[in-house]
């Protein structure tokens, strides 16, 4: 997931975390959490840019949260979840205790799975944002995703 970070790095001035257990029914509660703390912060923006930026930014969650799910409840059995809202950037964050750093795969449309982190980098990269891992002091990882507030151009 190899993205350059932005330039300046973002300030954030609200950070809301919760953690759920490494369950397949806490993916959509993660989602519908974090759907509605964004509908709740974000209401400044104009109806479709955030719209779209809310749709890119729960397809991201859900991505991160089955990820954390399907390949590190072993060692892992929370999850937990971030959502920063800046001026100009909303970053959510997904964080296991597995040590495995993953890279995105390359798209191979004969599998019918693994191509999540592929998706969170496009969905990332057509909004202008950024999205990297970075290994934890407790030995797991965190997996984010940044997007800008105004819609990329173009």
């Amino acid at each position: 997931m190899d993205a350059p970070p932005p330039t300046v790095p973002p300030t954030y001035e609200g950070v809301w975390r919760f953690t759920a257990p490494a369950t397949e029914e806490s993916v959509p509660q993660a989602r519908h959490a974090v759907r509605d703390l964004l509908r709740r912060q974000l209401t400044g923006l104009p109806p479709e840019a955030g719209d779209d930026l809310v749709h890119s930014l729960l397809l991201i969650v859900s991505e991160l949260v089955t990820n954390s799910v399907r390949h590190a409840a072993l060692l892992s059995p929370e999850v937990a979840v971030e959502v920063a809202i800046g001026r100009e950037w909303v970053r959510v964050a997904v964080e296991d205790d597995h040590p495995y750093r993953p890279k995105a795969l390359e798209a191979d449309f004969g599998q019918t799975g693994g191509r999540g982190l592929l998706l969170v980098r496009e969905i990332t990269a057509l909004a202008g944002g950024v999205c990297d891992v970075e290994h934890t002091a407790g030995g797991g990882k965190v997996i984010w995703a940044a997007l800008p507030l105004a819609p990329a151009a173009g």
